[in-house]
């Protein structure tokens, strides 16, 4: 039996290991191959065929959109699945995907369920999904959007609020932004404080609510600047969780985020609202 073959590519290495332990878990004798870029990519595909691609948008030297471009003018390459997995979910962005070629379309922060579902969607319409031995996935109330829900309407950002802990602020090297932030968690939105920014790692104050996110649950802060100048999409995980007071009904949580992105325009980004918090 012919096997059945995937390119994952990613610049941060945590969320090609996210996509493939998922991949591993639910489709047994799937081939998974990486790259780390849009340019190692293309030339990984220049030589190889793939059975599907699930791929980043923002990376450095070569984007998930320009690779999308030049993939779909390749001979025989015109229906071979391509799945953008990426924090850009704005109508714009999954337009200008759609007049490329894509496939579907995968929001970061993602659950297990939603990238699967969209796997096993894209694989069943090229006629490979017969060939692997899948396994039944449930699919919950937080399910991906189609493309065709994505062009509709979506939901409202949560606004961003400035809630005031009433415990004080710890010293630490990294600047205090004043950026305005959310945080995105499968499923949910959290409007936040950045109490701390460093190139590594974010921590930020939320508001409890009926359900927050986890420990190691992949996540993406979105960072705009004062004055509306654009807003960054950085992706992480979450590595802790800490009531900011000492009762059980305390109100505000501090969430450490560490940063698993590699790319250098989003460091440079970092770099500018740390820079701009530290004066």
């Amino acid at each position: 039996m012919a096997s059945v073959s995937v390119l994952v590519v990613d610049d941060a290495p945590f969320i090609r290991d996210l996509i493939k332990k998922a991949l591993r878990s639910h489709f047994p004798g799937l081939q998974i191959e990486e790259a780390v870029n849009g340019s190692k990519a293309r030339q990984l595909l220049a030589r190889t065929s793939f059975d599907l691609i699930l791929c980043d948008w923002e990376m450095p030297e070569l984007s998930g959109l320009e690779l999308l471009q030049w993939f779909r003018t390749q001979s025989g390459q015109e229906k071979t699945p391509f799945i953008m997995v990426t924090s850009r979910g704005d109508r714009d962005n999954v337009v200008e995907a759609i007049k490329a070629g894509v496939s579907d379309y995968v929001g970061k922060p993602f659950s297990n369920e939603q990238l699967i579902s969209k796997v096993r969607k894209a694989l069943q319409r090229a006629g490979k999904l017969q060939q692997l031995r899948a396994r039944p996935v449930a699919t919950g109330g937080h399910a991906q959007e189609t493309i065709t829900s994505l062009l509709g309407s979506r939901p409202a950002p949560v606004p961003p609020t400035t809630p005031k802990p009433a415990v004080p602020v710890d010293n630490r090297t990294a600047a205090r932004s004043t950026a305005r932030a959310q945080l995105r968690v499968a499923g949910q939105q959290f409007a936040c404080v950045i109490r701390s920014l460093s190139l590594r790692d974010a921590r930020l104050v939320v508001r409890r609510g009926e359900q927050l996110p986890a420990v190691f649950d992949s996540a993406v802060l979105d960072l705009e600047q004062e004055g509306g100048q654009g807003v960054a999409r950085i992706n992480g995980y979450v590595h802790t969780l800490a009531a900011l007071e000492d009762r059980m009904d305390c109100e505000w949580v501090l969430v450490t985020l560490k940063f698993v992105d590699q790319d250098p325009a989003k460091l440079e980004w970092l770099s500018m609202l740390i820079a701009e918090g530290g004066h």
